[in-house]
């Protein structure tokens, strides 16, 4: 059962995650098992060599993994998170497409994909979380 009733709600909730919100990313879907989020990339995400910072994909992944995790127990925190940068985005935008994979008594495992725009594969997200 999800914590959340509505996109909206979920979406009023995450307002306060004001590092993700304040660098433009968003909830844009919200599933019993998992949520889509998004961004559009600007020169505030670049690096010193013109490239997406992987801070910021790092960022999205985290964001998704909060959304799908305290979607399913609010609240959950990080307990363990790895990425794996798979590609750099070639695109303007980047979705994170969360998965519960396990959700059990006290912890559960997140699956995150993260894309470009031009279905690039850019990284692979992956959270345990911690229901509190």
């Amino acid at each position: 059962m999800s914590v959340f009733k509505t996109l909206e709600e979920a979406q009023a909730h995450f307002k306060g995650d004001a590092f993700a919100t304040g660098n433009g990313m968003v909830i844009d879907a919200l599933y019993e098992d998992g949520c889509a989020c998004s961004m559009t990339l600007d020169d505030r995400h670049k690096n010193a060599n013109g490239g997406v910072m992987g801070g910021v994909i790092f960022t999205l992944g985290d964001f998704a993994f909060a959304v799908a995790c305290n979607n399913d127990h609010l609240p959950t925190v990080a307990l363990n998170v790895n990425i794996n940068y798979m590609s750099a985005p070639k695109g303007h935008r980047l979705t994170a497409r969360a998965r519960v994979v396990k959700s059990g008594r006290t912890t559960c495992v997140i699956n995150v994909m993260i894309t470009d725009d031009t279905g690039r594969d850019v990284a692979q997200f992956v959270g345990t979380g911690y229901k509190l």
